[in-house]
């Protein structure tokens, strides 16, 4: 038999009186976790077309494109979704999404090139 959760009176409540699952214990982000594992598609950036306007930065909705002294270096894709954001606001069209299982199929040959 299960237990009836009563909560008619929910709006006296404190934050000690909610259920097991009703609260969230403490705030946080995805930075703890690597999200980016379902992403189907990955942005690649085209250095010589990006002159570093940061629009793609205000746009990504995962906090992914990595920016030092006002300048674009890398794009995080532990937590790239691949949404593809960037790519559709990037006025310079230096940012191509690019399906992923080629993209690390080419990262691997690169690998083996440096070998």
């Amino acid at each position: 038999m299960s237990k009836k959760w009563k909560f008619s009176d929910i709006v006296k409540w404190g934050p000690g009186r909610h259920e097991p699952g009703a609260t969230i214990p403490e705030s946080g982000t995805a930075e703890q976790y690597e999200t980016g594992g379902w992403r189907t598609e990955r942005p690649i950036r085209d250095r010589e077309k990006c002159n570093d306007c940061m629009i793609c930065f205000f746009a990504c909705p995962d906090s992914s494109i990595r920016v030092e002294n006002g300048r674009l270096v890398d794009i995080d894709l532990k937590h790239c979704k691949g949404c593809g954001i960037c790519a559709q606001v990037c006025p310079r069209d230096a940012i191509e999404m690019k399906n992923e299982i080629e993209a690390r199929m080419e990262e691997g040959k690169k690998e083996e090139e440096k070998v």
